[in-house]
């Protein structure tokens, strides 16, 4: 099947063109829509903060397919392989972001593109499950990267706070300063341990939902206050661009919100949680 082809073809850049101007945590408000006529799908919408917007070779694109605006979510939506280069397809500018400005973020426009029918992911209706189920598998990876950006500005921290003096001693001797270190510690592992447990849970074949989240959100807290943490610890050094902790807190702030904001990581948990709890009883 061409989607396998899509899927299995690693050398393409690919980009998840979900999210909308009007429509981030509440994936039901998508207004792009898809209209089906003879053996094509026409495309109309606009979506906005795509990762990899700008270099990706096609998209997956989830847009509505019942037009009846009491349709639940789960049968609402399809999701759609769209080629880059289809007549139609508009990416924006390259978004100059607070931070992570490595990441070319665009908003894509949709005008009257013609999808072939093939190009359908599953059966139409099946896109929301599909865009909810790849979360499962994103949130581990994302929740790494955050790990990583919490393990550089504990390093970072370090370094300097055992070469910085103040009082006669180097202020890593000083407790308030080694207590926001163990803090960071303690943040790092803990962190770490989760995004591992959350990759092991598919390595099983388990739905991994409930420690995905787990994962994205303390990941995505630990490297924000660990980022926070290091500036603090180098001061007004910190604050410089000269220095490299200033870059890694505006690159931290991401981390609480793409991939499902730490809010809905926690709405993701809870519901999660109470349902196995009733399960149970």
């Amino acid at each position: 099947m061409i989607q396998h082809w899509y899927i299995n073809n690693i050398i393409h850049f690919q980009a998840y063109c979900v999210t909308e101007p009007g429509a981030g945590s509440d994936v039901a408000s998508i207004k792009t829509k898809a209209v089906k006529k003879g053996d094509k799908y026409i495309l109309n919408g606009q979506k906005m903060w795509i990762t990899n917007g700008g270099v990706a070779n096609w998209y997956f694109v989830l847009a509505r397919t019942d037009p009846d605006p009491k349709c639940s979510p789960g049968k609402a939506f399809s999701g759609f392989i769209v080629e880059r280069d289809s007549p139609g397809v508009t990416p924006g500018r390259k978004e100059i972001n607070m931070g992570q400005r490595a990441s070319d973020t665009r908003g894509i426009t949709f005008e009257d593109v013609e999808v072939p029918a093939e190009n359908l992911m599953a059966v139409e209706g099946a896109g929301f499950k599909i865009a909810m189920g790849a979360f499962d598998r994103t949130r581990p990876p994302v929740a790494a990267g955050a790990v990583g950006l919490a393990q550089r500005a504990l390093d970072e921290a370090t370094k300097y706070s055992m070469e910085r003096k103040t009082m006669g001693q180097e202020i890593c001797k000083h407790q308030a300063v080694a207590f926001m270190l163990a803090d960071m510690c303690i943040g790092v592992e803990t962190a770490r341990l989760a995004v591992l447990k959350s990759a092991w849970e598919i390595d099983q074949g388990r739905r991994n939902t409930y420690y995905a989240s787990i994962a994205k959100c303390l990941a995505g807290d630990v490297a924000n206050m660990c980022a926070t943490n290091a500036v603090q610890i180098f001061g007004g050094n910190g604050y410089n661009t000269e220095y490299p902790v200033e870059k890694l807190m505006r690159d931290a702030k991401i981390y609480q919100i793409y991939e499902g904001t730490a809010q809905i990581q926690r709405m993701i948990i809870s519901r999660e949680w109470l349902t196995q709890a009733k399960n149970k009883h």
